[in-house]
């Protein structure tokens, strides 16, 4: 069982809450901390948000982001490590010769409820020049992951033509979504998933062919 927080001293925004709200164990916490902090960065961006908001939005203690984040900064950065991880997700466990249809069906997916707040944070400018370096991180990792998962190896001859074109697939990718989402661009928004697959499969092998033999 995952032990109880320690008390935090009661504030504003924790001393009408009931004993068992405030009692919930850290890995919930956590969570509930990420969840409002995607949703509020995504909406009003990094500059506009503070972590009074966010604390709020979850109902917890403000304390409890420097205790589990650090800071703002930490927190945002967990919050793009996770958009990072759908990615991921979808290539590490795939086998090499079903990685362009597994990225297909996420793209597909992407779109298919309305622009996710996870996909919102790498696209929205923050206005801070850290919080874009940490964008840029996530990127670039999602883009490695892609790119290993079709041979990719660093310093190998053609790596970077290789990451190059992993690159383009994820902006392909999200691109798909945006226009499906946010543009509502049709026939492209009112295509189902098994609409889609196909072509998107020809696109992410026709971009990442397999170089590993």
């Amino acid at each position: 069982m995952t032990a109880a927080e320690p008390p935090v001293p009661a504030t504003s925004s924790t001393a009408g809450e009931p004993a068992q709200r405030r009692r919930r164990d850290a890995a919930e916490t956590r969570q509930l901390l990420l969840d409002a902090a995607r949703q509020r960065f995504a909406r009003d961006g990094y500059a506009a948000t503070t972590v009074r908001d966010i604390a709020d939005d979850a109902g917890v203690n403000v304390a409890l982001i420097s205790r589990y984040f650090t800071s703002k900064e930490g927190l945002f950065e967990a919050c793009l490590r996770a958009a990072g991880d759908e990615l991921r997700r979808t290539t590490g466990q795939t086998p090499a010769d079903r990685v362009p249809e597994a990225i297909a069906r996420h793209i597909a997916d992407l779109g298919a409820a309305g622009l996710s707040s996870q996909l919102s944070l790498l696209l929205r400018s923050s206005g801070d020049a850290g919080a874009d370096e940490i964008r840029r991180g996530v990127l670039v990792r999602s883009s490695e992951q892609l790119a290993a998962a079709r041979g990719w190896r660093p310093g190998e001859p053609g790596s970077e033509q290789l990451l190059l074109r992993a690159q383009m697939a994820l902006a392909a990718g999200i691109g798909v979504a945006v226009l499906r989402s946010s543009i509502r661009l049709e026939p492209l928004s009112s295509a189902t998933e098994e609409d889609l697959v196909g072509p998107l499969r020809d696109l992410v092998d026709a971009l990442l062919p397999r170089t590993d033999g």
